[in-house]
């Protein structure tokens, strides 16, 4: 039987959200898990949250059922959260489930900023740069994307180009759609550009491998079918809570006819527009799709209409091994310098022949799974030389569960 579970009002989701982001939590629904109990065998507690809420909803009349057996493969110290409209039903449903079912009190701040506010906040776009800055850029761009220099090469024809019809108001959105097998570096281009653009907070980013439901379209955009507690929609939450230019549409190729469609208006336009007729002008943004599916399949999967809107399409191929080992050298310096920042430890200037030692690029193909093997690493290194972590698949505890959060989060 788990802990708690905690309810909070669905007013204050947002409020909720973006506290518990500071605090280096992020929330999920729990839908996911429901479809694949797998997904739970690779479930952080130390960051992440989930929210039960669908539950309630999922599949009634088997809800207490559903809650025993997908619940108990979570870990005891798993947070759990759902929208308090449904607490007298779950409590009841979900009684041998948990000990305790609490509220969540949220503090409300003195003034809020109004919904027509928050959609006209500044974002920086490409398009702002003046010569000086955009050539800063496309050195510094070059320099943190390892590997793709054909790639690289044609993105900075495009951005010229695009700059000076964009002007003229011929040209309102940059669309990039890259192809290419999983962990080749496809999203790293998205987060490249929001890190070399000087994005201070998060890139707003949207998979798709999430949206494949007849709702899929509403749950993006808002509507009372939406997400529970985000009836704005979550490309609405994403953009507004960025302070880029700049969106990443992840695994693209899984959503649906509605949502392509929804795609083609919005490049068209230059505009996302919600359920609410609410809308939030993406005038010079540039959107990067990412997709699995290789050139053949791309205009099996793709509509004509679609394919033609985008300014970009090209195929990403795996990283040769001197790239690579660049990618080990920047990853390595940029944890160490957040650990010496967080820590007052001071790691030897030298410390990327160490992981180059430990780590043989040639053994990976998916870069995923070489971020994780340097922050693996990263973790031994750190127990080893200076002990800041006890046991790094057992930071479980209360007393460790601080500090065991921030060494999580200094190695994403």
């Amino acid at each position: 039987m788990k802990n708690e579970l905690l309810f909070f009002e669905r007013e204050d989701f947002n409020i909720l959200k973006a506290t518990k982001y500071d605090e280096g939590f992020e929330i999920v629904g729990i839908t996911n898990y429901l479809k694949d109990n797998s997904l739970i065998d690779d479930f952080d507690t130390l960051t992440t949250i989930v929210d039960i809420t669908t539950i309630a909803t999922y599949n009634q009349g088997n809800t207490q059922l559903l809650g025993e057996e997908v619940l108990r493969l979570f870990k005891d110290s798993t947070i759990f959260i759902a929208d308090r409209k449904y607490k007298e039903f779950l409590e009841f449903e979900l009684r041998y489930c948990f000990e305790e079912f609490k509220d969540i009190v949220i503090a409300r701040p003195a003034e809020t900023t109004s919904k027509t506010q928050i959609i006209k906040n500044k974002h920086k776009k490409i398009t702002d740069l003046s010569e000086e800055e955009l050539n800063l850029f496309f050195s510094q761009f070059r320099e943190s994307l390892y590997g793709h220099e054909k790639f690289k090469d044609d993105f900075f024809e495009l951005v010229k180009t695009f700059r000076i019809f964009n002007k003229i108001k011929e040209h309102k959105i940059l669309s990039l759609f890259l192809l290419g097998e999983s962990g080749v570096g496809k999203t790293e281009v998205a987060r490249t550009l929001y890190k070399c653009l000087g994005g201070e907070k998060k890139l707003a980013k949207v998979n798709f491998g999430n949206y494949s439901s007849e709702f899929s379209l509403s749950s993006l955009i808002g509507s009372a079918r939406g997400y529970i507690g985000s009836e704005d929609g979550e490309i609405f939450i994403r953009v507004r809570d960025t302070d880029i230019g700049v969106i990443l549409i992840d695994e693209f190729e899984k959503s649906n006819a509605s949502l392509f469609n929804y795609f083609l208006d919005v490049l068209e336009s230059g505009k996302i527009i919600s359920s609410m007729a609410e809308e939030i002008d993406l005038n010079g943004f540039i959107i990067v799709f990412t997709s699995n599916i290789n050139k053949e399949d791309f205009p099996l999967r793709i509509s004509p209409e679609l394919r033609s809107r985008f300014d970009y399409k090209g195929q990403f191929t795996l990283l040769r091994d001197v790239d690579k080992e660049k990618y080990v050298e920047f990853r390595v310096n940029s944890i160490a310098k957040k650990v010496n920042k967080e820590y007052g430890i001071q790691l030897p200037e030298d410390i990327k022949y160490y992981f180059l030692g430990k780590i043989n690029v040639e053994t990976f193909n998916n870069m995923r799974d070489l971020n994780k093997k340097i922050k693996k690493t990263f973790v031994d290194y750190l127990s080893e030389e200076h002990s800041l972590i006890a046991d790094y698949e057992d930071v479980t505890s209360q007393s460790n569960m601080s500090l065991g959060r921030k060494i999580i989060n200094i190695l994403k």
